[in-house]
Formats: C-alpha cells, sequence, structure tokens
C-alpha cells in the first residue's frame, strides 16, 4: 500500500512558476513510476508528467513540455513537478499517481494504482 501526499498548489499569476511535491509512503518507493495529472472543472483528467522508477525516462504532455519539469528524490520519496511560465489554461486541480512495483512509466491512468488527494492550481491575473 502506498499513500501520496500532494503539496504545494496555489493561486498566481501568468507568466509566474509554482512546484508541486509528492511524498509516498513506504518503502517501494524506488520501484515506483509516478505520474501528475490534473482535471479542470468540466473536464476529464489528463496526462501531465510521469517520470519512471529510477528517473532514467520522463514523458510530458506536448502543452507543457519546455515549460514543466518532472523529478524525483528517492531519498525522500518524493517526485516534484517543476511549472514554469504558468498559463490561464494550466487551472486545475493536479493529482500525482503512483504506479504498481516495477512498472513503467505510463500516460494512462489505468496504470497507477495509487492516487494523491490532488491539490488546486489556478493561474490568474
Amino acid at each position: 500500500q502506498v499513500q501520496l501526499e500532494t503539496s504545494g498548489g496555489g493561486l498566481v499569476q501568468p507568466g509566474d512558476s509554482l512546484r508541486l511535491s509528492c511524498t509516498a509512503s513506504g518503502s517501494t518507493f524506488s520501484s515506483i513510476a509516478v505520474g501528475w495529472f490534473r482535471q479542470a472543472p468540466g473536464k476529464e483528467r489528463e496526462f501531465v508528467a510521469t517520470i519512471s522508477r529510477n528517473a532514467a525516462s520522463t514523458y510530458y504532455q506536448d502543452s507543457v513540455k519546455g515549460r514543466f519539469t518532472i523529478s524525483r528524490d528517492n531519498a525522500k520519496n518524493t517526485v516534484y513537478l517543476q511549472m514554469n511560465s504558468l498559463k490561464p489554461e494550466d487551472t486545475a486541480v493536479y493529482y500525482c499517481a503512483a504506479s504498481r512495483p516495477y512498472s513503467g512509466a505510463s500516460a494512462d491512468t489505468r496504470d497507477y494504482d495509487y492516487w494523491g488527494q490532488g491539490t488546486q492550481v489556478t493561474v490568474s491575473s
């Protein structure tokens, strides 16, 4: 069982930056891939970024490439999502998710077994 705690959201202006954190419980963190997803009001949950268990592979949604960076610190059981040059269309609740052990990084929500509680990101002037 993995429990995820998400933090770092807030209200920012267009062009600003935020860093989201996802901290996991348990000793299996280094064996799991972690993804970030987001859900805006009235829309389906969508993939944002994912990182493999050893950080060798990262993947991004096209709309965030070059602006968002996913990273992880396995010693701290934490994955980060650095978000720069934020736009109003980035406004959503952001969720982190953990795969089952030894699964690859994936953009599909069905490949993730554990989900954090979500953190609100609002980009508005």
